[in-house]
């Protein structure tokens, strides 16, 4: 099973997903999947197409936004756009969580959110946002 970091009451985050771990999301009450992994970055990982039918089948909204290395205006975007639209509360993965952690947290702190409420909201769930944001 895999460890959902709680950020917000509308955001967690979280380590690579297992189709399992999608209809347990459902049960914890998620109503949106946010996958921020590239298809193919590790062998044995479940691809975008596999995680969205098991959302889709598990009643979940799914949005594929890959980041590879650093979020970029792109994924930024496109990720502002979800979290502006989507039902939450939202699930966000990626290999560790810091890719859906770090794209979260610029897209809050573009649309004003405080940079030091930011990392520490980061550090509660066990990442380090000082060097994306300060503080």
């Amino acid at each position: 099973m895999t460890d959902f970091r709680h950020v917000t009451e509308a955001l967690s985050v979280s380590p690579q997903i297992e189709l399992a771990d999608v209809a347990e999301a459902a049960r914890q009450g998620f109503r949106t999947i946010i996958n921020n992994r590239p298809d193919h970055e590790a062998p044995g990982q479940p691809t975008s197409a596999e995680v969205e039918a098991a959302a889709h089948a598990a009643g979940l909204a799914y949005h594929h936004i890959p980041v590879l290395g650093g979020p970029g205006p792109d994924q930024v975007e496109a990720t502002q756009r979800v979290l502006a639209e989507a039902e939450t509360p939202i699930l966000a993965f990626c290999r560790s969580g810091t890719r859906s952690i770090v794209t979260w947290s610029i897209c809050q702190a573009l649309d004003g959110a405080d940079r030091g409420e930011l990392v520490r909201q980061g550090r509660e769930a066990g990442y380090d946002l000082s060097g994306v944001l300060g503080g």
